[in-house]
């Protein structure tokens, strides 16, 4: 079924080339948008992206590679962004193409800073798309292990059960298991606040906290989400099921973690600014901690660690303080 249906991915970073050698998998062929004009010539020559996954070789008679964002939007039925929720908005002022009549999938893990809208929510405000023709990627996987072929795990969210089978059976693989969920809302707000959670572990490992403390923090960083996607999107859902609990941990703990290496440079004595220059692709939990702390200042819920990440990224305040501070709210 979903051999006959077109397929394109909108980014040129490590999960949208994750996600491309998994449709490769697959679809006979598929759409790949890239603003990198270098960055596809290099694919057409030398057959991987040189600049993110370069370990992962790709059948190029398979991609329909362009830097037209236009061209690879008309020519499929589904439609996976997989760019950074910092650069979304910019790069869909520049669609001309409708997107009433497409199926649009989500792979990205933050908020639209324009709206304070997650991805789901952006699409389905601004663009009118209804909710059952838009979906979610989460994890818990880490774009990194994909390209390494190591067994990982995918939740694919939608308010249609039959166009969340479709995706998850074109991302499946010898090495991918992938499985639905109807928590469109909730797993979308989850792979937004995972990053806030590892941004905190990495500054507490930068401080010198120890596997202890980190196992404390993250219990109370699962409770934590719980309550907050309660008063956003209030439905049946298990916390503990991986595309909550899960991801979080794979994002929490990985040496892959760009969310904990930003963290840890925080804790290490960094200012956001020179950390932010150090690091070659965005933390996405950044912007996501501001949203989330302004869009709690509406709900109410007790969320001490993402008011800590706040009040040390964006107050200015000592990190050291701040967590010595937390270590005594947690329990």
């Amino acid at each position: 079924m979903s051999e006959k249906l077109k397929f394109a991915v909108i980014g040129g970073g490590s999960w949208a080339t994750a996600i491309a050698k998994m449709l490769c998998v697959n679809l006979s062929e598929i759409a790949w948008y890239m603003r990198n004009d270098a960055a596809i010539e290099h694919i057409q020559k030398y057959k991987h992206n040189p600049n993110y996954l370069s370990s992962v070789e790709f059948d190029t008679t398979k991609l329909k590679l362009t830097n037209n964002i236009n061209e690879a939007v008309e020519y499929a039925d589904y439609v996976i962004f997989a760019i950074p929720s910092a650069f979304l908005d910019a790069e869909l002022k520049n669609l001309t193409v409708s997107l009433t009549d497409k199926i649009i999938f989500s792979a990205i893990k933050g908020i639209v800073p324009e709206t304070s809208l997650i991805v789901g929510e952006h699409f389905h405000i601004q663009y009118d798309i209804p909710y059952y023709n838009i979906g979610v990627i989460t994890g818990p996987c880490h774009a990194e292990e994909v390209a390494l072929e190591r067994l990982s795990y995918l939740t694919i969210a939608c308010g249609d059960p039959d166009k969340a089978s479709i995706v998850a059976k074109s991302l499946s693989g010898n090495y991918i298991k992938a499985k639905i969920s109807d928590d469109i809302i909730g797993t979308e707000y989850a792979a937004m606040l995972k990053n806030i959670y590892a941004i905190a572990a990495g500054i507490a490992h930068g401080l010198g906290y120890g596997d202890n403390f980190q196992s404390v923090m993250m219990s109370n960083g699962i409770r934590e989400m719980k309550k907050f996607i309660r008063k956003v999107h209030k439905m049946k859902r298990n916390i503990n099921d991986s595309a909550y609990l899960g991801d979080l941990l794979v994002t929490g703990y990985s040496v892959f973690s760009r969310n904990r290496m930003f963290g840890n440079m925080i804790g290490k004595g960094y200012t956001v600014k020179s950390a932010m220059m150090e690091m070659s692709m965005v933390a996405e939990g950044y912007y996501a901690t501001k949203s989330a702390y302004k869009l709690n200042q509406g709900y109410g819920a007790k969320t001490p660690i993402i008011d800590a990440v706040y009040s040390i990224l964006y107050e200015g305040k000592d990190a050291k303080s701040v967590f010595k501070k937390l270590t005594e709210s947690l329990d």
